[in-house]
């Protein structure tokens, strides 16, 4: 299936590894223009791009902080002076905060500065760099939005208290952002809720909870980062002509 994405502008942030990284490499397959946002991971960043385009496609590695407006703006320029063009949004990257969700501890416990990092960075980093590329899809009147949460934000779990209230209000975003840009062409918003899966920097969870969790699956596995990958290529794809406002579960069927 051609899914219409080549000579495309992708923006896929937080793409230096995990589930992040198998997106760039599935929208350089399909011979998109990806630009592929880091934090920290620069080596990892320019890695990734030089081997999308050893692959025969084009890519950009661009340091990204989705806490900074400036930043944000600035990615935006850096993809319109690389292609003159923004197609497609990955809101991938995700803020942690100094450690990450804890079950044991108490959410109430949480330091006031730690816990509203970790929601408006999230929340408010997904919604900067949404409205910073609206403007470009709108003049084209062609874009789509994939926004990465988590099967936490509809299951939960103790530890996640923070991260899943920022990952449920991008549901709530998306939703809306579906019927504003819609009705100004063909620019689609949805959201991707993966749940534990196995990617190149996580093995020391799924190795612990891979059981548990793969139980709970009619599919009696973790899935890869590459398979999460793929329905979200289909969804910022110009094959996905209908799909909008939606939050769709990628877990293997938990």
């Amino acid at each position: 299936m051609d899914l219409g994405l080549n000579g495309r502008t992708v923006i896929v942030t937080g793409a230096s590894g995990g589930i992040g990284r198998e997106i760039a490499r599935g929208f350089g397959a399909e011979g998109a223009d990806v630009v592929l946002t880091y934090h920290r991971a620069r080596d990892q960043a320019e890695r990734l791009a030089k081997e999308i385009e050893q692959a025969g496609g084009r890519a950009l590695a661009v340091r990204h902080d989705m806490a900074d407006p400036g930043s944000t703006a600035a990615l935006a320029r850096a993809a319109t002076d690389w292609t003159g063009r923004i197609d497609v949004l990955v809101n991938n990257a995700v803020h942690w905060g100094a450690d990450a969700p804890d079950p044991e501890s108490r959410y109430e416990t949480v330091p006031d500065e730690s816990w509203q990092a970790t929601v408006r960075h999230n929340i408010e980093g997904a919604i900067r760099l949404s409205r910073e590329v609206t403007p470009v899809m709108r003049r084209r009147e062609w874009g789509r939005m994939v926004h990465i949460s988590s099967s936490l934000a509809t299951d939960g779990g103790a530890g996640s208290e923070y991260y899943a209230a920022a990952k449920a209000a991008l549901h709530g975003f998306s939703r809306s952002l579906a019927f504003s840009l819609g009705k100004d062409g063909d620019i689609l918003s949805n959201v991707v809720m993966p749940g534990l899966t196995r990617t190149d920097t996580n093995g020391f969870v799924t190795d612990q909870w891979a059981d548990h969790y793969s139980a709970l699956t009619p599919i009696g596995r973790l899935l890869t980062a590459a398979e999460v990958a793929a329905p979200v290529v289909f969804l910022a794809s110009a094959a996905n002509t209908g799909i909008t406002g939606q939050a769709i579960t990628v877990t293997g069927g938990a």
